[in-house]
């Protein structure tokens, strides 16, 4: 019986990789033809030159490292899907869902910007460790106590230090430069955010909670970064109503930050702007012209899209940020774009699931936590995209250009895997404690 049933827990196993295998098979297939048509072009450049009799024609060589990634990206997917499954109980649908929002954002940029996919692909890289050292500290740490005395002012520290140190970008001063590399501290912030909110809220330390909130926001309104701020703001919510099921105060809490939403619309000029962009972008072309050509390449790429490289994705502003989503819906297409939308919407599933099964409210919460935030940015970014809200600086996670975004966003992962982790362990234990009470009953 024994033999029967890891056999079966054999074969179950080899099954669950075969969407991974297809996976990597279809990126494998999808840099190759990348890198091919690079080598074509360059090709045909210079035979044009050499035709026109240009002396400073020079024959091309192989660009080997574009056709390195045809086995570098598949390689990180096995790494972060197989091996860390492996090496740590993991929800693999979860793994198999960010490793293909991650391949995808890698894939995306390295045909419009290679320079800038080469450096995602770094990032993506990181990621996977980062994710993996957050499952790990879930794993074992006991007792967030003292981490939590210690978390609390670092966080707010790095949080305020574009105040100080920061540029501004976009209306809003949330960025560093730390030797020539930019660093968006609000977004590493939302590590320690989950984890305090979780922490407090399951031992019912409401002023503890409420203080860092309170502390982060004005710091975000003073860097007029208002995206973070309501991301933060929504998260915290959701996360109260989640722990206590208070309805009367958390719809207090939604009156409050629609007041402190209007409160910035009458403040900040640049946040007027944004709205009445989004009512009508068209009344200001030039100011408009974000959300304008976002939509005309949503429109451009139809059902099934334009094709890898193909349409004109470069004349979208910011299009390897907030507007890849434009990008992704251009070149592949209204349908693929949707199924990118399902794929959230699947890691939202699974993020309840893994709360839900927590044998702990700390976990619970925290399973909840990184579900919020990441469902919600997605939202935020997706809907101001296509016109759906007013846009937003944040990011689509797991998908958008940037060091900063990537490991936020993979840690937060790493959380809710965490979580799922330690649920995989329970049900091990008690499936092997009711087993072994069966067979003392026999």
């Amino acid at each position: 019986m024994k033999k029967k049933t890891r056999s079966q827990a054999s074969r179950a196993k080899a099954m669950s990789n075969i969407p991974v295998r297809v996976m990597m098979l279809m990126f494998f297939i999808a840099f190759f033809l990348i890198a091919l048509k690079k080598q074509i072009n360059a090709q045909e450049a210079y035979d044009a030159l050499k035709a026109a009799g240009d002396p400073s024609a020079v024959k091309p060589a192989l660009d080997l490292f574009s056709f390195a990634l045809c086995l570098i990206v598949p390689i990180m997917i096995f790494i972060g899907t197989v091996v860390l499954g492996k090496l740590l109980p993991t929800d693999p649908v979860l793994l198999s869902l960010t490793n293909f929002l991650c391949a995808l954002g890698v894939f995306v940029l390295y045909s419009t910007a290679p320079d800038k996919g080469l450096r995602q692909c770094m990032y993506y890289g990181i990621g996977i460790g980062v994710m993996a050292l957050c499952i790990y500290l879930v794993r074992i740490v006991k007792h967030w106590r003292t981490l939590s005395f210690i978390v609390f002012p670092i966080a707010l520290l790095l949080l305020a230090t574009p105040l100080v140190l920061g540029t501004e970008q976009n209306g809003a001063k949330n960025w560093i430069y730390i030797g020539g590399t930019s660093l968006q501290p609000s977004e590493l912030v939302k590590i320690p955010l989950l984890i305090l909110l979780a922490y407090y809220m399951s031992r019912r330390k409401f002023f503890s909670w409420m203080l860092f909130c309170l502390i982060a926001l004005a710091v975000l309104m003073l860097q007029k970064d208002l995206g973070t701020a309501l991301l933060y703001y929504i998260t915290a919510l959701l996360l109260y109503y989640a722990s206590t099921g208070n309805l009367p105060v958390s719809l207090v809490g939604l009156g409050g930050g629609a007041g402190a939403a209007y409160l910035g619309y009458t403040m900040f000029a640049h946040v007027k702007k944004r709205v009445a962009l989004w009512l009508n972008p068209w009344s200001d072309y030039d100011a408009g012209y974000q959300i304008i050509h976002s939509l005309v390449a949503i429109a451009s790429g139809g059902l099934f899209g334009m094709g890898v490289g193909l349409g004109s994705p470069k004349s979208i502003p910011i299009y390897y940020t907030d507007f890849i989503f434009a990008v992704i819906c251009e070149q592949f297409g209204m349908l693929f774009g949707f199924g990118v939308i399902l794929v959230y919407v699947f890691i939202m599933l699974r993020g309840v699931s893994a709360a839900m099964d927590a044998r702990n409210q700390f976990d619970s919460l925290l399973a909840m936590g990184a579900t919020i935030i990441l469902s919600v940015q997605a939202f935020i970014i997706i809907g101001g995209v296509i016109k759906l809200i007013p846009l937003t600086g944040v990011t689509m996670p797991f998908v958008s250009y940037g060091g900063t975004s990537m490991l936020a966003s993979m840690g937060i992962m790493g959380l809710l895997q965490g979580v799922a982790s330690k649920n995989k362990d329970a049900l091990i234990r008690e499936e092997s404690y009711v087993s072994s009470a069966g067979e003392v009953s026999l």
